[in-house]
């Protein structure tokens, strides 16, 4: 999307924008490679268990809470001059629709093998989770896209998502008891990456540097006779 909207929407990238966006793309592709296996799950009961853990019941309220004062208090006031908060909010609501959406396959994995699942008000509750985070992930999506450049918004929203949804992953599935040391440096090495991805994004957005720019600064002065 960063690519096309340079050339279709003419919002240019410059250098710190591209390097941001390879650091963001190597830095996840390393917390995947990384990260450990899910836990199966098969029915909505054993869903249901995972979804009343303590720790992940904590982790819900937290996003919730923090969603709901970017939304209430600081979009307000600063949506509209940062780039972050729009997506934040997009980012923590895009974990409920991640588990609602991991909840219903595997309703719909039990209502092909003809098992009643049409009782079971968990069904519901991830309908309607999903139906609102969704919902209100395009709302806010589209009033950044609207307010801020395309190729900057699109490779942040990715690396914030994907950052949120892996935690989220790691805390529903209890996936931080089989990594090993190695596993856990390696995400935190791509976790480093993609935030030295973002700043590099955010912070260097205005700064106008061409490739011929930095070569004449780094070409080696004629020397004086």
């Amino acid at each position: 999307s960063a690519i096309l909207s340079s050339y279709f929407l003419n919002e240019k990238l410059n250098i710190h924008g591209k390097l941001g966006c390879v650091l963001s793309i190597l830095g996840s592709t390393v917390m995947v490679i990384h990260a450990p296996e899910e836990e199966e799950v098969t029915s909505l009961d054993e869903m249901e268990r995972k979804l009343q853990d303590p720790a992940f019941v904590t982790f819900a309220i937290l996003l919730t809470i923090v969603a709901l004062v970017l939304i209430v208090v600081v979009a307000p006031k600063r949506g509209q001059t940062n780039i972050l908060i729009y997506i934040l909010i997009c980012s923590l609501i895009g974990a409920f629709s991640v588990s609602s959406v991991k909840g219903l396959g595997i309703a719909i994995k039990q209502m092909l093998e003809r098992k009643p699942v049409y009782g079971h008000p968990l069904v519901y509750i991830l309908v309607g989770i999903l139906v609102l985070s969704v919902s209100t992930q395009i709302n806010y999506l589209n009033k950044a896209l609207d307010m801020f450049n395309t190729s900057l918004v699109t490779p942040i929203y990715y690396v914030c998502f994907t950052t949120t949804v892996v935690t989220c992953s790691i805390i529903l599935f209890k996936e931080w008891s089989s990594m090993e040391l190695g596993d856990i440096i390696g995400t935190l090495s791509g976790f480093c990456s993609i935030i030295i991805g973002i700043f590099l994004l955010h912070a260097f957005k205005n700064t106008t540097i061409t490739w011929s720019q930095l070569m004449s600064t780094v070409a080696k002065e004629p020397s004086l006779p």
